[in-house]
């Protein structure tokens, strides 16, 4: 019989963010957790009773009005429970409305970095000065609500924040959770422990030492199947789940020939020889390529890639044996996303489909869902992983399928994965590779007249990529040194055949996603 995991918010204190629909509702949540307190992420429409065992409320922003027909609003009991709320943005503007004071249309709108003054009589904004803060916003707080005073202005917005102290009842229309508010970690931080009364007991120092030992408790003497990726996700589920009952683990690396350069050969380096873990390897690239053939369009590819992967992994697990349980690298934004139901489809998710359920396991194991992916990453450097994999740049599932424009072909992908080998040589030699979200090399199925030597020739271009983000919901493109550039582009056009020009990719996220496909 399986046993219940226990979630982080039963055994540490705890705040809520309530997620009115908005952009940061993961970002606010982060920076909770790196000031020491755990954070979840609940719908707006939770049951009030059910967050009087938090220390805190957070309301998130949202792009709607309050005024709305549809409006996201919350039940109007969540400010009678006794609990601190913190309203932020459009999370203000709910709380204005819901306790009686008034909404409406600034006159200027506010966007971008904004000089706001602050009441230092406020507990929110003990050691604030006057200083930049992120608006965004249309409407804003009118009239205020009875008990309520104004603690922060700006030019154009009389009540950049509001608070009634005795209810502890606190609201900005600024975004304290991003880097472009000067002392938005500080406000967050008074939040927490002058407000709320938090002690800060989230560390994530000792989460692996206590999953392993509940994944001991969890599993027994079961037997689980893993797949590995060789991504972060995969690579530190499957670490925890081995030290907890080692050979009891088998883990499958379905090497589907998409993969960067030599990173199927890492993969295998780490786990199998260095970690002794039990790993099967397969080596299906051929299959893979063969299925993709004559293949342009989008869609198409990842759905063969995602079928295929399901049917080399069922057929691998078949010569197994019966295996209990299956392992899944599953991450809190994860659990967030599948559950919130109102993202709307861009396009099909990166990362391979599902496993189908009729596999007859008894259960998941998911040892990394409460986490982030910074706190994945921590993890794994405590658990020994290479900083190679740990620091292993996002990779979508189709892997570089989805980064060549066009057909799929053998000499593409090998074109693609010296092209990429190189870009990522030099940004690691630039000592930026910690420094940019993600980077990448695109083939991008257009072709240019070049000269080589003494001849015109008639090869491919290439597009660098590279963002800077937090969240990889929103990503800015990375203002790459010149000399990056200039080197990585004369490398590629003199090593790589077929090359004949490269080009750099300057669209933010929106409008463009990060990868091309």
């Amino acid at each position: 019989m399986d046993h219940p995991p226990v979630s982080p918010s039963q055994e540490h204190e705890t705040l809520v963010v309530l997620d009115f629909g908005g952009q940061y509702a993961q970002l606010i949540a982060r920076r909770v957790r790196d000031l020491k307190v755990y954070c979840e992420i609940k719908p707006y429409w939770t049951d009030p009773q059910s967050l009087r065992q938090y220390k805190g409320i957070l309301f998130t922003g949202g792009p709607g009005s309050v005024y709305a027909p549809d409006a996201p609003l919350c039940s109007p009991e969540v400010f009678s429970l006794g609990v601190p709320v913190l309203g932020i943005c459009y999370g203000a503007q709910v709380m204005a409305h819901l306790l009686g004071g008034q909404v409406a249309p600034t006159g200027t709108p506010e966007f971008g970095k904004t000089s706001t003054a602050f009441e230092q009589g406020s507990l929110l904004f003990q050691d604030v000065p006057e200083s930049v803060t992120w608006m965004s916003h249309n409407d804003g707080v009118s009239q205020l609500p009875e008990g309520f005073s104004a603690s922060a202005h700006s030019a154009h917005c009389p009540i950049a924040a509001m608070e009634d102290p005795q209810r502890r009842l606190y609201a900005v229309q600024f975004h304290p959770e991003v880097a472009h508010t000067e002392y938005g970690s500080q406000m967050l931080h008074n939040f927490l422990y002058r407000v709320c009364g938090c002690q800060g007991d989230w560390e994530m120092g000792s989460f692996a030492k206590a999953e392993v030992a509940r994944l001991r408790g969890q599993i027994g003497d079961r037997k689980v199947l893993c797949g590995l990726s060789g991504g972060v996700d995969s690579s530190v589920a499957a670490m925890l789940v081995h030290k907890a009952i080692g050979q009891n683990l088998t883990c499958i690396f379905v090497d589907h020939g998409l993969l960067r350069k030599d990173e199927g050969d890492l993969v295998e380096q780490v786990f199998r020889k260095e970690f002794d873990m039990n790993m099967v390897r397969v080596n299906a690239g051929e299959r893979f390529l063969g299925k993709l053939a004559g293949v342009t369009d989008p869609e198409c590819k990842r759905k063969i890639i995602g079928e295929e992967f399901i049917r080399v992994f069922e057929e691998e697990a078949a010569k197994l044996g019966h295996m209990d349980l299956l392992c899944q690298g599953t991450i809190y934004p994860d659990v967030v996303e599948s559950g919130s139901g109102q993202a709307a489809v861009i396009k099909s998710h990166h990362n391979v489909g599902g496993l189908p359920e009729d596999m007859g396991f008894e259960g998941l194991v998911e040892p990394l869902r409460d986490l982030f992916k910074d706190e994945v990453r921590r993890v794994g450097i405590e658990l020994g992983i290479p900083e190679a994999l740990v620091w292993r740049q996002p990779f979508p599932g189709p892997g570089l399928a989805v980064r060549i424009i066009g057909e799929i072909t053998p000499e593409r992908v090998s074109t693609l994965q010296d092209a990429d080998a190189i870009f990522r040589e030099e940004v690691a030699k630039a000592g930026l590779e910690r420094e940019i979200g993600q980077y990448f090399a695109v083939l991008t199925g257009t072709k240019s007249v070049g000269v080589m030597g003494d001849g015109r020739s008639y090869g491919e271009t290439l597009a660098l990529r590279a963002v800077s983000t937090t969240d990889f919901m929103t990503a800015d493109w990375y203002p790459m040194p010149y000399e990056v550039l200039g080197r990585t582009s004369n490398r590629i056009v003199n090593e790589v055949p077929g090359v004949t020009r490269v080009v750099y990719d300057v669209t933010s996220k929106p409008p463009a996603t990060i990868e091309w496909e």
